[in-house]
């Protein structure tokens, strides 16, 4: 593992606990000698993660799409800022430069993103680990979603087990270090599958 994406808010939330958390992880990236992957940004968590994982003298590897680049919330500080074209861009950009990917506080991107590489892991087309860093217990009804997804038979038990949830850096750098991905199919019943056909 070289590299580890960061998905967090553009804004830094109302409790002072998300940006604690987030400076924390981002001088943690940087003391174990791994690039912080992001979305570019200088504001709200994604500016925060950064500006710590730079302090530390971490890298620190932005991508943002053009638009917001214009808006002028682009991070001029980082290692190298990569500007792409669109949003689709970017999460191409930020897979291709990852080994793993972390979920802080957000809002729509943040889940965006992050659902979107738990769809393409469980499509197969990555096998990257995939975590959601909690803070206050912010994600717990989202994993309580989860989890009814795999009581009402539209996620494997593997494939939710798959993903590391949790509040401790600790545990989770040393999940992430251990990480051997599950294969499980996406389909639970071959027989409704090959119905689709």
């Amino acid at each position: 593992m070289r590299s580890v994406c960061v998905y967090c808010g553009s804004n830094a939330g109302s409790r002072p606990a998300y940006a604690e958390r987030a400076a924390q992880l981002g001088a943690r990236l940087a003391r174990e000698g791994l690039a912080l992957v992001y979305g570019g940004g200088n504001v709200g968590l994604m500016g925060i993660v950064a500006d710590a994982a730079l302090a530390a003298g971490g890298e620190v590897v932005g991508v943002i799409p053009e638009q917001l680049a214009g808006w002028e919330v682009a991070h001029r500080g980082v290692t190298r800022l990569e500007v792409v074209a669109s949003m689709h861009e970017r999460k191409a950009r930020m897979f291709d430069l990852s080994d793993a990917f972390v979920a802080l506080p957000g809002g729509f991107g943040t889940l965006d993103e992050m659902f979107e590489m738990l769809t393409w892991r469980q499509l197969g087309l990555g096998d990257k680990p995939c975590a959601f860093l909690d803070v206050d217990d912010f994600y717990d009804p989202l994993i309580a979603m989860m989890d009814r997804m795999v009581a009402e038979r539209f996620l494997h038990a593997e494939q939710r087990r798959d993903l590391w949830h949790g509040d401790d850096i600790d545990a989770l750098f040393a999940w992430m270090r251990a990480y051997r991905p599950v294969h499980a199919d996406k389909w639970l019943d071959e027989k409704r599958r090959k119905e689709l056909r």
